[in-house]
């Protein structure tokens, strides 16, 4: 019996502002979308600005970037990992992680591995389809940028961000746990 047809992964969406570092803010990055066309695509033949490839056009022009380190970011599907990044994450500027659905966790995952084992301390940005209730998670998980796709106003995301006042668990965004920092160990 012949396996069904992998179901195309909505490609993220690149929205005219953003969250970045608590503020609401200009998006300057122009997301190049994963699809045939993306195939095709050379360093001579890539827009000039800051651009955000995704990962297999990254790794396969990578050589021919030196010189526009500073303007190319990366952006990872769901099923690519941290990994496939490495220490090499340390480079750019910016990672996005993409959310094809709310319910996908995946990229919390990926972002603490960027920020904990490969050191990234760039933009972390969350890009696709998540819910306002997680941005404090995102946050805790190392995402510092936020594109979101939903009718919600960004002003109002923003408030998420404060949801909870402390937190009982280790992360990114706070290394100690509650007990720790209220001297019980």
């Amino acid at each position: 019996m012949p396996k069904p047809a992998k179901a195309q992964a909505p490609q993220p969406e690149n929205p005219q502002q953003l969250i970045l570092d608590g503020a609401v803010v200009n998006n300057e990055w122009h997301l190049i979308p994963s699809d045939e066309s993306a195939a095709d695509l050379s360093a001579a033949t890539l827009a000039s600005g800051r651009l955000m490839l995704p990962l297999a056009v990254w790794q396969e022009l990578r050589g021919e970037l030196t010189d526009r380190k500073s303007e190319i970011g990366v952006w990872l599907d769901s099923d690519e990992t941290a990994d496939l990044l490495g220490e090499a994450a340390c480079e750019l500027p910016l990672i996005a992680v993409h959310f094809p659905a709310f319910a996908d966790g995946r990229g919390f995952t990926t972002g603490r591995l960027l920020r904990e084992r490969y050191g990234f301390a760039g933009e972390l940005r969350a890009i696709g389809n998540f819910m306002r209730d997680q941005l404090s998670y995102l946050s805790r998980c190392g995402f510092n940028a936020f594109a979101y796709q939903g009718d919600q106003s960004l002003e109002e995301l923003l408030k998420s961000l404060r949801d909870f006042s402390q937190s009982y668990q280790a992360a990114v965004d706070q290394p100690e746990p509650l007990f720790r920092r209220r001297g019980l160990a």
